[in-house]
């Protein structure tokens, strides 16, 4: 049977992008968004065929709902072959105001449990399988913290030590556990982003290169590459320089969220 690619955050950037990429090669589409009609709005240019693909609308930070999303997966197309969490949203957080404590909670409930319970209820059937491939779409954030970025910077900190613990349950199972940490990438998550973004890489061509990270089943890799040398060079700088040069540079707009 043709292979069954998961994606959460299939609405627009980079989910979307994935989506379009493992169309191309041929597997077929278990598409997760909020807004089901969003991703019809999209699809619906490409062409592809209505049988090779499923939309199921869900808020990945929901626990019961996602379980219930999974069992639906698995009644109508079975155990995906990969599954990719990449549903996240970004927006800047100042931890002195009482209403940013709620954003950063929804942030955490989004891009960290998101994760959590796109992976949980298939881990089990893929187990019993022998094989599987679970997909943490972390971020260049999550390597050091960035003043204003306090609540996007921390989930996808923790994101990267999820799957590098899950990849360590899972050794000896069958299930590979990889992790790609965007850096920039063109998509309605960084378009209102007020400073320089090196190396913006547009999100076809970064899904192009996911896709292959998750052919060769690399257990963590940094798209674009560039960003991967500027992050470990920066997670070397002693806290003072690190401070100094992050002095004064312009955060991420508070209270205005995208969805990926």
């Amino acid at each position: 049977m043709t292979k069954l690619v998961l994606i959460t955050g299939a609405s627009s950037g980079i989910g979307q992008a994935m989506a379009l990429e493992y169309a191309k090669k041929g597997y077929r589409l278990a598409l997760v968004a909020r807004r089901e009609d969003v991703v019809k709005s999209w699809l619906s240019p490409f062409k592809i065929s209505e049988g090779s693909y499923v939309i199921y609308s869900a808020d990945v930070s929901d626990v019961d709902g996602m379980a219930t999303l999974a069992a639906s997966v698995l009644a109508r197309q079975g155990v995906p072959d990969i599954v990719i969490a990449n549903a996240g949203i970004s927006m800047g957080v100042d931890s002195s105001v009482r209403a940013d404590l709620e954003v950063m909670a929804r942030i955490l409930a989004t891009n960290v449990m998101g994760v959590v319970a796109t992976f949980g209820p298939f881990i089990e059937p893929m187990t019993l399988r022998g094989s599987g491939t679970l997909v943490g779409i972390g971020s260049v954030a999550g390597i050091r913290g960035l003043p204003g970025h306090g609540g996007y910077c921390a989930s996808k900190a923790a994101v990267i030590s999820y799957c590098e613990s899950l990849r360590g349950e899972l050794r000896a199972s069958g299930v590979k556990v990889l992790t790609i940490c965007p850096g920039y990438i063109a998509t309605p998550l960084t378009q209102n982003n007020s400073y320089h973004m090196p190396f913006l890489m547009d999100a076809q061509t970064f899904a192009k290169q996911a896709f292959q990270t998750i052919e060769a089943g690399n257990s963590y890799r940094v798209i674009p590459w560039q960003m991967g040398v500027v992050a470990k060079l920066l997670r070397l700088l002693p806290n003072p320089v690190f401070d100094r040069i992050f002095a004064g540079r312009p955060r991420k707009p508070r209270a205005k969220s995208e969805m990926q």
